[in-house]
């Protein structure tokens, strides 16, 4: 008989519990035991980013991540950045630029670059470049990528200054 392991933690904002060999890896129970599928299998080795989740709100390459380790944690998806069926800012900007060519990376690049908006809301372009530096692309060149996560600031910098006007107009209904 195998050996299972339990454990519960949080996806996408989901409590879910889940059984699965002791062995494997985040990325391997988010694809295999949850048919989480967004998230790539890449290198194994940690070094191509498609793998990349955020883990308690930061960028971990998923395929380095024993799944025991997550008990009681937060982990966030690529499916994850959907809210109300809605396309995350970075998302839309990535399809409209041509950031996302074959598609492999782009779960990657898109919740590492989430993590870093999370943390730094109108990042440089430098700081853009050294957040992504750990994720590679053979198709795009960087260059619109780079642009999307520009876009999706401006993006995210409207719908803020449009955001609060909703916010007060459904208060004073209220």
């Amino acid at each position: 008989m195998k050996r299972q392991v339990h454990i519960a933690l949080t996806i996408n904002s989901e409590p879910v519990e889940v059984s699965f060999a002791p062995y494997k890896t985040l990325l391997e129970v988010l694809r295999e035991d949850l048919n989480l599928c967004g998230t790539k299998h890449g290198c194994e080795l940690g070094e191509c980013g498609a793998c990349a989740v955020l883990l308690d709100d930061l960028p971990v390459l998923s395929c380095l991540i024993l799944a025991v380790e997550c008990e009681g944690r937060r982990v966030t998806t690529i499916e994850g950045l959907v809210t109300d069926a809605r396309l995350h800012p970075l998302q839309e900007a990535f399809a409209d630029l041509g950031a996302a060519q074959c598609g492999y990376c782009t779960p990657g690049f898109l919740v590492t670059a989430k993590a870093l908006l999370d943390e730094h809301s109108h990042p440089t372009r430098a700081q853009i470049r050294e957040a992504l530096a750990g994720n590679l692309c053979r198709c795009t060149g960087y260059q619109q990528i780079f642009e999307a996560v520009e876009a999706a600031i401006q993006s995210g910098a409207q719908r803020a200054e449009v955001e609060p006007d909703t916010r007060s107009a459904r208060q004073e209904e209220a």
